[in-house]
């Protein structure tokens, strides 16, 4: 029996597991001394095994070995290998026998267990926006089992972290001063048409705050679409409205359960209904039931009772059959291997949950709801941490369908706020869907039962060369000017249903950061009749869609999201500026007639700063307290513009008396400005799902507070109308969505000409922990 055995390494930082290092080999490190052999094993299949990759290098003779953080250059006969750049001893050299690479059984743990990788460094003190990690998720549910408000069967739509004070997170940030609040779990249960809010002293171990709020409608759980799906199987009505569409195995029916939303009354459905409506898909075996709906039945379902409450039919489609599988056969010869390595490690470290990248400095967590929040965000300048945003995430999302027939006038997704998208976390694959030298973390939340749960490979973080920096050379003169752009993503993923989207956060090197929203997955398709645009149907059938395959349409609809950003630019005192490019006349005389000039304004309260946004135009969130050298107020600059094949989501396309209009605001204008509330975070508001008007952002500015140097928060919605087409089907190409947040007069020259050298950065970087 081979000597060495598995053990999974696990690394637990407050509530996050890196798995950088994924499961580590262990070996059992019985020295072969005194000339005795060592055990050897082939390299190839040694690392592969531990999911590390190799590579032979011809030109220096050498094999290069990575694994996340980690690359190992080795050379054959040589007892010293390069780790990370560094030189490490080890018992027993690489060897070439028979033409095949071998290593010593302890090579692996010799190597990736040296402490020369520096990426993980221990935090010593806790950020105080640490998610709560699994021991504290534990106790904060048995806290509550424990307390006089329990009741059998709890199921939690929340557990987390409760925001803590603003200004003392900021201070233990950048002036360190020790953070001794209590650490507080909030949550929400759903008993019923009930939502209970309450709250949980960790430190003093006991239940701080219940409230009960009646006909309240919260998230759809992960136990409801086993509902569902159990209420389609015992219905005697849905199995015979099966039975007239040729199907008589209603175990081979997937339900899909969707949110209602609120039409006054208009669909039959009582406000006080605790309803999901069920269309649905049949599975004929080639792994895309999303190719075979079952078009005009839709059954609603109610969920306290558990069964199937009304069915609703039109017209019979037949169910598309042709098989549509889109998992690769792997038939295709492979394409020739593309390698990033990092041979000398990253120019990035993790503390705990803190990321340091060059002079970027923020915080990674992941919240239930709306997933990747980014905290703390500060760039250096000058030696000087200067606040940047305090936080940053998807505030929250509409997927609008544009037909209004029984099977889709309904759909309207709140995907974040119905659904909960860091519940629906994505694992990443490495190499697939983050580059091979991403680090990759786990996450911790809590499940619908109050319980921790694991996410495995929730989160990626990784470098990339983004292109030129800056370029001139110089015609007159042997000046050449240079600098390659490197750019650090945080990457997240979430599975809601049919369509997987990604969130890039990107940091830039000259204090840039982009956000981009990425849509693939497969698109929620309707049977037809009609197999081609030459069928008589046709005309009827494309009316709200696009036929993308025989016997089935493509629906138009909209990706519509929303960023919630705590802008503190240089401070907590900011404002919103307009700066309008306009034409005018010359008053001087000379040959010119017009001129081009600004025309600048600060805008006063809420109300005027929600506005369509003009790309023509340039809107700013300013600091007028700073200066920089030239006395221009420092600011950062707001572009939320979209990408990819689809029209610019410039509002939502419905008429202004549809019920979407009066339940949400947000996806109708693209920039948004409020004073600062720590109980404003959701645009759609907190309690979306079933919601008859609008209790986020429509709300929030309904008392149109002044914005003039306060303390403010920028909501951002960007997006698309998805018109579809044949090259997306039957899996759809990642189409992206784009928002740039640009210094403007932030700095007082170009931030990128004096760069720090990598080496001097981590240096630097590692004398800023806490």
């Amino acid at each position: 029996m081979r000597q060495n055995k598995l053990l999974q390494a696990i690394h637990k930082v407050i509530g996050f597991k890196l798995t950088i290092m994924g499961a580590v080999l262990c070996l059992n490190q019985q020295l072969h001394a005194h000339g005795q052999s060592a055990e050897m094993v082939s390299l190839y299949q040694n690392m592969n095994d531990f999911g590390a990759h190799v590579k032979k290098d011809d030109f220096t003779d050498s094999y290069i070995i990575s694994k996340g953080s980690l690359t190992v250059r080795a050379k054959p006969n040589s007892n010293t290998v390069l780790v990370n750049g560094q030189p490490l001893k080890v018992s027993v050299p690489l060897l070439e026998k028979n033409g095949q690479a071998v290593v010593s059984t302890h090579f692996i743990n010799e190597v990736f267990q040296s402490g020369l990788d520096q990426t993980f460094v221990v935090e010593n003190t806790q950020h105080p926006l640490n998610s709560l990690n699994a021991t504290e998720l534990k106790a904060a549910y048995e806290i509550i089992q424990k307390s006089k408000y329990a009741y059998p069967n709890m199921r939690f739509a929340e557990l987390k972290l409760k925001e803590p004070d603003k200004a003392k997170v900021w201070d233990y940030f950048l002036n360190h001063k020790a953070f001794q609040d209590d650490r507080i779990a909030s949550f929400i249960l759903l008993k019923g048409n009930q939502a209970i809010e309450g709250e949980v002293d960790l430190n003093r171990k006991q239940v701080t705050a219940w409230n009960v709020l009646e006909s309240t409608h919260g998230m759809i759980l992960v136990d409801d679409f086993e509902t569902v799906q159990k209420a389609i199987e015992n219905s005697p009505e849905y199995i015979k409205a099966l039975k007239k569409r040729g199907i008589d195995d209603v175990k081979k029916v997937i339900a899909n359960p969707l949110t209602v939303g609120y039409f006054g009354g208009k669909d039959g459905l009582n406000k006080e209904l605790n309803v999901l409506k069920v269309v649905s898909y049949l599975d004929t075996g080639d792994g895309n039931y999303w190719a075979h709906p079952i078009e005009n039945l839709v059954a609603v379902v109610d969920l306290n009772q558990k069964k199937v409450i009304r069915i609703e039919e039109a017209s019979l489609i037949p169910v598309p059959m042709a098989p549509r599988p889109y998992v690769s056969k792997n038939t295709k010869q492979p394409p020739k291997p593309l390698n990033i390595v990092e041979p000398e490690g990253k120019n990035f470290s993790i503390s705990g949950q803190t990321v340091h990248w060059g002079n970027w400095c923020f915080h990674v967590a992941l919240d239930s709801r709306v997933g990747l929040q980014l905290s703390t965000v500060t760039y250096k300048d000058k030696g000087v941490k200067r606040k940047v945003m305090y936080e940053g995430h998807l505030g929250g999302m509409v997927v609008p369908y544009g037909d209004p027939e029984l099977g889709w006038y309904f759909k309207s997704y709140l995907d974040s706020g119905e659904y909960g998208m860091g519940t629906l976390t994505s694992s990443i694959n490495p190499g697939k869907d983050a580059p091979d030298n991403a680090v990759i973390l786990d996450a911790v939340i809590a499940d619908y039962k109050g319980q921790p749960q694991v996410i495995p490979n929730a989160i990626a973080i990784f470098e990339r060369y983004a292109g030129p920096e800056y370029k001139h050379k110089e015609i007159f003169g042997d000046q050449n000017a240079s600098e390659e752009r490197r750019e650090l993503v945080v990457r997240w993923i979430s599975t809601v249903g049919n369509y997987d989207y990604m969130f890039d956060w990107v940091f830039a090197q000259n204090g840039v950061i982009a956000i981009n929203a990425g849509a693939t997955g497969i698109e929620a398709v309707k049977g037809v009749k009609s197999r081609t645009m030459h069928d008589s149907t046709a005309k009827e059938d494309t009316k709200y869609g696009t036929l993308i395959d025989h016997n089935i349409v493509g629906t138009t609809h909209q990706h519509i999201y929303n960023y919630r950003l705590d802008m503190d630019v240089d401070g907590g005192e900011n404002s919103f500026v307009h700066m309008d490019p306009v034409i005018k006349p010359t008053t001087d005389g000379g040959v010119r007639t017009s001129s081009m000039q600004i025309d600048t304004s600060i805008i006063a309260t809420e109300k005027n700063a929600a506005e369509k946004f003009d790309p023509s135009t340039i809107r700013l969130i300013s600091n007028l307290n700073k200066e920089n050298k030239m006395g221009n107020p420092v600011s950062y600059q707001l572009i939320p513009f979209a990408g990819g094949t689809h029209p610019i989501a410039k509002g939502a396309q419905f008429s202004p008396d549809e019920w979407l209009f009066k339940r949400l605001s947000f996806m109708d204008k693209q920039i948004w400005v409020t004073q600062y509330n720590q109980d404003e975070r959701y645009p759609e508001g907190k309690y979306s799902n079933r919601s008859t008007h609008d209790t986020g952002l429509g709300q929030f500015i309904n008392n149109d507070q002044n914005i003039e140097n306060k303390d403010l928060v920028v909501w951002l919605t960007t997006g698309t109308t998805h018109v579809a087409r044949a090259e997306e089907w039957p899996i759809m190409p990642t189409e992206w969505v784009n928002t740039l947040l640009k210094p403007w007069n932030f700095f007082d020259s170009t931030p990128t000409l004096n760069i720090d050298s990598e080496k001097d950065k981590k240096d630097k970087q590692q004398q800023d922990h806490h």
